[in-house]
């Protein structure tokens, strides 16, 4: 009998890979004399300066900005860093993890000034297909409508998720996966880091089917998500896509599918919260952005 995942679970995977990731990302640094300040861009274990990193992602074909889903500082950061780049590339595009491809022509409506915020919301079934406060999100929508950038539903729905890591790719015809191709397999590390994963939160404890099933199921979403970054920039845009940090850490995941689909020149970019005098650890990302600690008495959502 097969094992299925469903949509409260595959959501469960997506907390839970986003959590483990933050945590490993946060505490895996290298100690240092020199202590990295809120402000600064981290490159190769150096300070760079905002204008040399700006410019260096600029050049790019596909930006990767990573979030923890719940963090606001986080998504100040991706605004701030958006509106940076897109001083320098007009022809940005941003892609989004938060929505399946169905939702595209919501978000089409939403950059030509058809939809209130509420519409947006409903009309994308928002809290049905991410959840997360949409409060974090909507400055974010609200400047790709300023600035009329071009939105990208980048993620599919957890019933075809479900189908394509059951089912396998060859199985399902290719219009009814919005002709997303099969997944690289994963490398080694990111095997490990999964397994890592699956094993700290007791999913299916040592049951070798229920691993496979939860790697192929964080597979497809890179893939997907890829996919639709591949799309738009064999078009010519200039592309940054918006997602969690599992899927950016050590380039593993979306990075290392967009280099399977022949996009070379990808460029991610995390933000790193410092809480001790440590260095981050270079391979995190191509760069890393450090935020303030928040005050205690401050909700971080």
């Amino acid at each position: 009998m097969g094992i299925t995942i469903g949509s409260q679970w595959a959501a469960r995977i997506s907390a839970v890979v986003a959590t483990a990731f933050t945590f490993s990302f946060s505490t895996q640094a290298y100690a240092d004399a020199r202590c990295p300040h809120p402000g600064q861009w981290w490159q190769t274990g150096q300070v760079v300066t905002s204008q040399a990193l700006l410019a260096q992602a600029a050049e790019q074909q596909v930006v990767l900005l990573g979030e923890q889903h719940d963090a606001i500082d986080h998504h100040r950061w991706q605004l701030h860093t958006l509106a940076g780049l897109h001083a320098l590339r007009a022809d940005m595009v941003i892609g989004l993890e938060m929505l399946p491809r169905g939702a595209q022509p919501i978000l089409d409506q939403w950059v030509a000034g058809q939809l209130t915020e509420q519409a947006l919301l409903t009309e994308s079934q928002w809290n049905e297909a991410w959840g997360f406060d949409a409060q974090l999100y909507l400055p974010i929508f609200h400047f790709a409508r300023l600035q009329q950038i071009p939105l990208l539903a980048l993620n599919i729905t957890p019933e075809l998720r479900q189908r394509l890591s059951r089912e396998g790719f060859a199985s399902v015809p290719a219009e009814q996966r919005h002709a997303i191709p099969a997944p690289l397999p994963a490398s080694p590390a990111y095997q490990d880091r999964l397994a890592d994963v699956f094993a700290q939160h007791g999913m299916g404890q040592e049951n070798p089917a229920m691993l496979e099933r939860f790697t192929q199921a964080q597979l497809t979403w890179d893939i997907a998500m890829a996919h639709g970054l591949a799309e738009a920039s064999k078009q010519g845009a200039f592309v940054v896509g918006l997602m969690g940090l599992g899927h950016v850490t050590y380039g593993h995941g979306v990075a290392h599918q967009l280099k399977g689909l022949g996009v070379q020149h990808v460029f991610s970019l995390l933000p790193w919260e410092q809480t001790e005098c440590n260095l981050p650890d270079p391979a995190l990302a191509d760069a890393l952005f450090v935020l303030p600690t928040p005050p205690l008495d401050e909700d971080p959502r």
